[in-house]
């Protein structure tokens, strides 16, 4: 689907569209669709300022960009962090879910803790998210959901067929940024590994994949390897891994995953 700008959108339909909103460390992206797929996607980045808080950039941009003073038919928020864990769906009791949120992570100051259920895999994905970011955004859309932005990557990579011919085998999934990386490794649509990791050099990439190929115990010559996105020299890392693992493929999708 072709981009087009934001400001050639015609806001008085917008409440047939859909608003998504991704917050992260490198600023705020910003996608409106139809559902009908008959209006082409718009596209906005717009980077914070580093030396004010994450909720006064927040607010600035909501004071700059007239089109989300508008309703819409859904709004969805894609909060980019790595502060997230996972439960058994048939073990998850909300009432209980900030104590394991806590085993796992140290709490931040204002932190609260949200959930998203997906049903297809089994599990509860609990995530932080700021007190205030949280109040704000519900306050401008209280009708919009919240999501860890790893929650449609594990929807995603559950769903593809690349394999399809050995779906029941372990396979990892990799999405790639420019300074972090995603990594969700399933057994058929059970994940049984999920995890994000900052880096600075290729070689970081390179030690958390092998490590963690290890410590799954899967086969470098019968099970797969996958990766999506884009970072700085993504050739070599491709090259490197496949010295270890027989089965490494980069996947090209325009797919469109929620960010």
């Amino acid at each position: 689907m072709p981009e087009r700008a934001i400001n050639d959108i015609d806001f008085n339909l917008s409440e047939q569209l859909i608003l998504s909103i991704r917050l992260g460390t490198d600023g705020f992206s910003f996608t409106i669709h139809s559902p009908s797929n008959k209006q082409p996607e718009a596209f906005l980045h717009k980077e914070g300022v580093s030396s004010l808080p994450f909720i006064d950039n927040l607010k600035q941009v909501f004071s700059e960009l007239d089109f989300l003073n508008h309703p819409y038919r859904q709004v969805r928020i894609l909060l980019v962090s790595p502060r997230f864990t996972t439960v058994p769906l048939n073990l998850f009791d909300e009432k209980q879910m900030e104590p394991v949120f806590d085993y796992n992570y140290l709490r931040i100051e204002n932190e609260i803790v949200l959930y998203n259920v997906l049903k297809e895999n089994d599990i509860v994905l609990l995530f932080g998210i700021d007190k205030n970011v949280y109040q704000y955004l519900i306050e401008q859309y209280p009708q919009a959901n919240v999501y860890s932005h790893i929650t449609p990557l594990i929807e995603y990579f559950s769903g593809c067929d690349y394999g399809a011919e050995n779906n029941f085998s372990r396979k990892m999934y990799i999405a790639l940024h420019e300074q972090s990386m995603d990594i969700c490794c399933f057994e058929y649509k059970r994940p049984i590994f999920i995890n994000s990791f900052e880096y600075q050099h290729i070689d970081d990439c390179i030690y958390y994949i092998l490590h963690i190929w290890k410590q799954i115990n899967l086969n470098q010559e019968t099970n797969n390897l996958y990766l999506i996105g884009t970072m700085p020299d993504k050739e070599r890392l491709l090259r490197e891994l496949k010295r270890y693992i027989l089965h490494v493929y980069a996947i090209k999708t325009n797919d469109k995953i929620l960010f």
